[in-house]
């Protein structure tokens, strides 16, 4: 469970990107060997004391063709928008700079928590360097060293402290969450589904991020679309930079029971819709592809057939999930989309039986034994299902180690076969029999 939101502030070359990397140790450099799946560094997860939080170097937000005070006000405000704390950061050899003044007003006025770090405090004769940092008027300082890691246990004693304690509300149904890039008709796809007929309304805040998940309920059934406040911002000048509109899609994402995954019908497929798939994908989730502005595309018999292969091709990972063709606009095949978010939400809650579950294993096995490897064969011997949301599957085998990854792949077919899962991706894991 995310315990809150970490962003990080500060002026240029302060260090913010080597903390970023001191908190998140090793995970900044975790390589999914998934095609198509990319990851960003401006973002990532850290732990400290059990407790889980997501960190963001607004550093990695830059703005093109804007001046250099209003980029640092951008990212500001992204910090204090997003954040439940914020880990300011300045330069201890530097003294208060200017740029720090306009940083530390920002944050006073945002009352959010702040923790204030002093950074290239590389030796004992620079200590006395952090005083002049009360004159910010904000927390008390703590002098740390990106480069040597020195004092970054108290700055994470300090965040996980002023991490507050989250009162959101418990909303029944089924929580779904509409992504994908900026302008692909977000808004007008939550607006076409609230205005369905026989849908009852009501905004309730959500987390301390001021997002908004909107319940509603349709032929008795109640549903939650998580984010609405993020899905139709506007006119904000960083609602645009692709880094922030994943970020946003990232929090909604871990949130939700289903992923709505939003591809614009008129510009086609871009590189931005892989990185926002990916991360759903990463977490497991439920997805439906949603291929938009249908009425907008020249289309001729053969058209959709033609779109389809383009998505199965440039969203290899994503195989399973159903794709629909509507327009928000017209509502064509809007009234598709609760239905589907029903089916695909109960495949990923499906639980199947063990001996079912084995005889569809041990068939598949008898039926294509899987290759030998240096003179050995993959035996799987026994197989148990262990969760749901992702369906998780481990089979017991005589060795881990030969289970490659297109007899993986192989089996997850089978499964697929046998028990539907539509839409939800399923792990496999390889345990030893011993």
């Amino acid at each position: 469970m995310i315990k809150g939101v970490v962003a990080i502030v500060g002026r240029p070359n302060v260090g913010k990107s080597t903390i970023f990397n001191r908190i998140l140790g090793e995970r900044v450099s975790i390589v999914e060997d998934t095609p198509g799946v990319t990851r960003d560094r401006i973002y990532g997860k850290g732990t400290w004391l059990t407790q889980d939080f997501r960190i963001i170097d607004t550093g990695g937000i830059q703005l093109e063709n804007q001046p250099f005070q209003e980029e640092i006000k951008a990212q500001v405000e992204i910090a204090i928008e997003e954040a439940d704390v914020i880990l300011f950061i300045v330069n201890g050899r530097d003294g208060v700079t200017g740029d720090d003044e306009f940083i530390a007003r920002m944050l006073r006025r945002s009352g959010k928590p702040v923790v204030l770090a002093v950074n290239k405090i590389d030796d004992a004769t620079l200590q006395g360097n952090i005083y002049e940092f009360y004159a910010l008027g904000l927390s008390e300082p703590i002098a740390v060293s990106g480069s040597h890691g020195i004092g970054i246990g108290d700055v994470m004693d300090a965040l996980v402290e002023a991490f507050p304690e989250k009162q959101q509300p418990e909303l029944e149904g089924i929580r779904f969450a509409v992504i994908g890039r900026p302008n692909v008709g977000k808004s007008s796809l939550v607006n076409a589904l609230l205005k369905e007929e026989r849908v009852i309304v009501s905004d309730i805040e959500g987390t301390t991020r001021d997002a908004i998940d909107t319940p509603f309920e349709q032929d008795g059934k109640h549903y939650v679309v998580v984010d609405t406040a993020g899905i139709r911002k506007r006119g904000k000048v960083y609602e645009n930079i692709e880094k922030y509109s994943v970020l946003r899609a990232m929090s909604a994402i871990e949130r939700c029971d289903v992923v709505l995954f939003v591809i614009d019908g008129e510009s086609g497929i871009r590189e931005q819709d892989k990185h926002v798939a990916g991360y759903a994908h990463e977490a497991g989730k439920p997805i439906i592809i949603v291929y938009n502005k249908w009425d907008a595309v020249e289309k001729d018999e053969k058209t959709m057939n033609r779109v389809t292969e383009q998505i199965r091709t440039q969203f290899v990972y994503l195989s399973y999930a159903p794709i629909l063709f509507v327009s928000a606009k017209t509502h064509q095949r809007v009234n598709t989309l609760l239905p589907m978010i029903e089916d695909v939400y109960h495949y990923s809650q499906l639980r199947i039986a063990t001996n079912v579950l084995n005889e569809v294993v041990m068939d598949a096995q008898l039926t294509t034994p899987a290759p030998t490897h240096n003179g050995q064969r993959l035996k799987i011997l026994y197989a148990s299902q262990v969760a749901v949301a992702p369906p998780t599957f481990v089979l017991f085998v005589n060795d881990p180690q030969l289970l490659h990854f297109s007899y993986r792949r192989y089996i997850e077919n089978r499964l697929r076969e046998a028990f539907g899962f539509d839409g939800s991706p399923i792990r496999i894991i390889a345990r030893s029999k011993d």
